[in-house]
């Protein structure tokens, strides 16, 4: 479990050897990607019936709070411990942006109990956090699912959830002052969330042949998906 500047936050030891890699990245281009064709089973029946996710995809997860939306991730998470044979394991980043530290905790301890940590990484950056960090946090998450990708790994991804970056990112925004424009977000947050889940891709065999899969969850309120 590390901040979005890559210090563990559960107690375990820093990480000294590392490579750096960039936060903002441009997306890879059509022509080192290749067609999705290998699902991503996240382990809920309902979902991998009617809705298959396949790896190098990005699937939004939208709704009220309360509703499930990241048990459902972290439903998907727990899954990936077993894979059929011959299939690469999938390596899991949990992004937690903007909740409260005892939601975060919850998460962590799910998955210890589960053991998944042995192929998850979570970036916390909890509501006590200045809006800067919580703003970083989706781009640490992307940059650490990046260096699996050039390793040639399956990565997951997970950005719980994309309203809080918003509301981060308002708030840098109302600093800087630039007044926020439609439905009170600044309007080049659209282009900041699809610049993010652009990363998420499915590259062919010259370039690796890895994958991140992407699914944001959005939160709205009282059933308002305007």
């Amino acid at each position: 479990v590390i901040n979005p500047l890559g210090f563990p936050i559960d107690g375990k030891a820093k990480i000294n050897k590392g490579k750096l890699m960039p936060l903002e990245k441009i997306a890879a281009g059509v022509v080192e990607r290749e067609p999705v064709n290998t699902p991503l089973k996240t382990g809920i029946k309902a979902i991998d019936s009617m809705f298959p996710i396949g790896r190098g995809q990005r699937e939004l997860i939208i709704g009220d709070r309360g509703l499930g939306k990241t048990a459902v991730a972290v439903d998907a998470i727990i899954n990936q411990k077993h894979q059929p044979k011959g299939r690469k394991r999938v390596v899991c980043v949990y992004v937690a942006i903007g909740q409260k530290q005892s939601s975060v905790a919850q998460v962590v301890d799910k998955l210890k109990q589960e053991e998944a940590f042995s192929y998850t990484i979570v970036v916390a950056s909890p509501a006590s956090d200045p809006a800067s960090l919580q703003y970083l946090a989706p781009y640490a998450g992307s940059a650490i699912a990046e260096y699996f990708l050039e390793k040639g790994e399956d990565v997951l991804i997970i950005y719980d959830d994309l309203t809080k970056h918003a509301w981060a990112y308002r708030e840098l925004s109302l600093v800087l002052r630039r007044p926020a424009g439609r439905e009170a977000y600044p309007g080049d947050i659209f282009y900041l969330h699809s610049r993010l889940l652009e990363r998420a891709v499915r590259l062919n065999k010259k370039n690796g042949d890895g994958s991140i899969t992407a699914l944001p969850i959005i939160e709205t309120q009282a059933n308002d998906i305007s």
